[in-house]
Formats: structure tokens, C-alpha cells, sequence
């Protein structure tokens, strides 16, 4: 997508306050004596395919697992965290070489359209657009309602054809899982260096590692076509380099969140994929 260097600081400026923000509303509410586990965190299991054994992650939580105020909102973004992120199999909650049961290209299409359809994915846009509208970006598209409606069609369209390609296209034409597999133990240097080793290294269907093809194909696709309907663009390999370079810090970064979500969630007592960690960490 689209990266600015003033873009990616306000974004991540702003992600960062609404996480302080949800923990600040959280840590000022009662707890409850017992905190009830959601119905739908589950431990995880094994299933047979085809192949070979693998085990099959917990499922995500669900928005309605999240009460109280805030919590809701929350609860979507927590959504648009866990939906992307599996634990790894080298973290302690698996046996030794376990492999971790893969997406088909069904599941995989249907990751594209929940995180096309996110309402995350529509914040991002608008607040996209909101930026771009100031800086006046694709100025061709004019000022007031009229182009702000034109920019965040633009922003929207941004975040739909990159998702197409990292999270769909290429993972099924590579054999790549789009999931983030999440370290879960270690230092915070190995787990951040972890995170944002994301952007190089993934996973194939096979659990094996595998170089990032569809972070480097899939953002140096999406740029290529978002000239088409930004007039504004400047055009030219060193901007798309540029602009490619920002859409890996940006998503990073987001990797990073990623692998430290469960210890903001367990620290605030908010539901997250892997609340039954220690008794998975056992293996199935």
C-alpha cells in the first residue's frame, strides 16, 4: 500500500494510542473474581490429512467474547490480529517436529475476503484517505466531499489488491502460508527480530521455511497497479522501491503486534487465541 514516511509514523502513532487507549478503559474497570474463558477458545487438536498428521491451531476468538466497554471495538481489532497469526511449531506449546496443518486455497481465499471486508480495513482507509486529502496527494482528485471519496475508493482499492496477492494469488501459486507464525517464548529481542523476519522468511504449506515471495511479489504487484488510479503517483523505480520499502516496515510492524498481542491480552484479562497456552504447550 500506499506508505509515506509521515504516513507510517501517524499510523503507527495512532494504532499504538488505540491500544493504550483499550488498555487505560480495561484497567480502570473491575475484575471479575474468576475470569470466565469465551466458548470459543479451544484447546488445540489434532486432525489427520491426507499427508501426514498435523495439528490444527485453536480458532480465533470471536468479537462476542469480548465485554464491557470498548471491549467491542476491541474485540475487532483483536480479530484482525488473531486471524493472521498461528503459533509456531518450534514454539513450546507443540511437540518436536510438529507441523502445523495448512491453509487450502479455499481457506485462503476466505482470508483475503474477511480481511478485504475487516472493519479495520475500512478505518485504515479512510484514515489513509484523511492524509492524503491533507497533504493534498492525487491533487487531480480535487478538494472537499468529492475527493475524499475519491481518495478513500483509491485507499480501499489499495488494501483490497495487495491483500489479493500476498494473502491469496501468490501464497497458492508458491505453496506459501500468508499466516504469521508466532514465536511465543524467548527474549523480546529474539521475538521482535522473529516478527520482523516475517517479511523474508515464511512458511510453505508443508511447514518447511521458505523465503518470502509473496511480501516482495505481492507489494511490488500492488504498487505497479496502484498507478493505474493514482494520478498523482510519482512514477519510476526508485519511488516504487521506496514505496515498497514502506509497505515492509509497515507491515513489520504489524507482525510485531502480532507476537506480543497475547501478553497485552493476558496482562488486561482479554481473550486471545492462545489463553490455554500452558495446557496446549503439552502437545496434543
Amino acid at each position: 500500500m500506499r506508505r509515506h514516511p509521515c504516513h507510517l509514523s501517524l499510523r503507527i502513532s495512532a494504532l499504538a494510542g488505540m491500544l493504550l487507549a483499550s488498555a487505560a478503559a480495561r484497567a480502570q474497570q473491575p475484575q471479575p473474581a474468576e475470569p470466565v474463558k469465551p466458548p470459543a477458545i479451544e484447546e488445540v487438536q489434532t486432525v489427520q490429512n491426507p499427508a501426514e498428521p498435523c495439528v490444527q491451531p485453536p480458532p480465533p476468538v470471536s468479537w462476542q467474547d469480548y465485554v464491557g466497554p470498548f471491549h467491542k471495538a476491541l474485540g475487532i481489532f483483536a480479530q484482525k490480529i488473531d486471524r493472521e497469526s498461528v503459533g509456531a511449531p518450534l514454539s513450546p506449546r507443540y511437540k518436536p517436529n510438529t507441523v502445523l496443518c495448512s491453509l487450502e486455497i479455499k481457506d485462503k481465499f476466505k482470508l483475503f475476503v474477511w480481511e478485504s471486508v475487516d472493519p479495520v480495513t475500512f478505518l485504515q482507509a479512510g484514515f489513509n484517505a484523511g492524509l492524503s486529502q491533507a497533504r493534498n496527494d492525487d491533487a487531480t482528485f480535487g478538494q472537499g466531499a468529492g475527493g475524499y471519496v475519491k481518495r478513500f475508493g483509491s485507499s480501499y482499492v489499495d488494501q483490497v489488491q495487495f491483500r489479493f496477492f500476498k494473502e491469496f494469488a501468490y501464497p497458492v501459486v508458491f505453496s506459501e502460508d500468508p499466516r504469521y507464525y508466532r514465536l511465543a517464548h524467548g527474549s523480546v529481542g529474539r521475538r521482535t527480530l522473529h516478527a520482523v523476519s516475517h517479511s523474508v522468511i515464511a512458511y510453505r504449506d508443508n511447514g518447511h521455511r521458505m523465503f518470502n515471495i509473496s511480501e516482495l511479489l505481492g507489494n511490488t504487484t500492488g504498487e505497479l497497479l496502484a498507478n493505474l488510479y493514482h494520478p498523482g503517483t510519482e512514477r519510476g523505480f526508485s519511488a516504487t522501491a521506496r514505496n515498497v520499502g514502506f509497505d515492509f516496515a509497515f507491515d513489520s510492524g504489524f507482525d510485531v503486534i502480532r507476537e506480543f498481542w497475547p501478553e497485552f491480552s493476558r496482562a488486561f484479562h482479554l481473550p486471545f487465541r492462545y489463553q490455554n497456552e500452558n495446557s496446549a504447550s503439552s502437545g496434543p
